[in-house]
């Protein structure tokens, strides 16, 4: 029986690369697409009501989750998923690096994380080893696991910050305007102002340039 599996990224070209990837594999079968969460909850909807309202089956067995989405983040999806007990594993595939997010996804509830540069058998075998109900974490993500174990008095202060905050803070450190934020994560710019003034106090920063300074220092960008 093939893997069920779903794409949920914002960028359509982004999804055919990965739908196309997976669909090479002969047993993995891409049983929809989805760009937001809004689009995403209605597939799943309409995939649950194909697989028969009497059953158990979701119609997926593999969600293959972006975190930059626009509006709620991959990580406020996988938040309502974990609340909500669903048995939808969920691989996310994001461009952010994995010293940045892949240990939030996996506490957040995901059961694997994948760079979108990783090579193409790399994302099948990951699809795979969570299909089977094993976490999928590289080396880089194991190591990292360890020291946070060994090492939890050293908590950095931007693992404090909110999701929503950390997103704040890289995407200013990338050189974002406060109105382009706003844009790609689907906020008022008051909001991102917001998140702004409280990253800037959590970390006990001036302004933009200290907090660019910080983010490079700890390897955010």
């Amino acid at each position: 029986m093939s893997i069920r599996v779903i794409l949920c990224d914002d960028h359509a070209l982004i999804r055919r690369g990965i739908r196309d990837t997976l669909s090479d594999a002969p047993d993995i079968e891409v049983v929809g697409e989805a760009g937001d969460y809004g689009e995403l909850r209605s597939l799943m909807r309409t995939l649950s009501a194909q697989a028969g309202a009497d059953s158990k089956d979701s119609g997926c067995d593999v969600l293959v989750l972006d975190i930059n989405l626009p509006g709620r983040s991959g990580l406020d999806v996988l938040h309502v998923l974990k609340d909500e007990g669903t048995d939808i594993k969920v691989l996310v595939v994001s461009m952010y690096p994995e010293d940045q997010y892949a240990i939030r996804a996996l506490r957040a509830g995901a059961w694997g994380y994948v760079n979108k540069g990783s090579d193409t058998p790399l994302l099948v075998e990951a699809v795979r080893q969570v299909a089977r109900g094993r976490k999928y974490i590289t080396p880089e993500i194991a190591q990292m696991l360890a020291e946070s174990l060994s090492q939890p008095q050293t908590e950095a202060a931007h693992e404090k910050l909110s999701d929503r905050e950390l997103q704040t803070l890289v995407l200013i450190a990338s050189g974002r305007r406060l109105s382009d934020i706003a844009n790609e994560l689907t906020l008022s710019p008051k909001t991102v102002s917001v998140y702004r003034a409280r990253v800037l106090e959590k970390l006990a920063l001036s302004n933009n340039s200290e907090l660019t300074v910080y983010a490079i220092r700890n390897g955010l960008v």
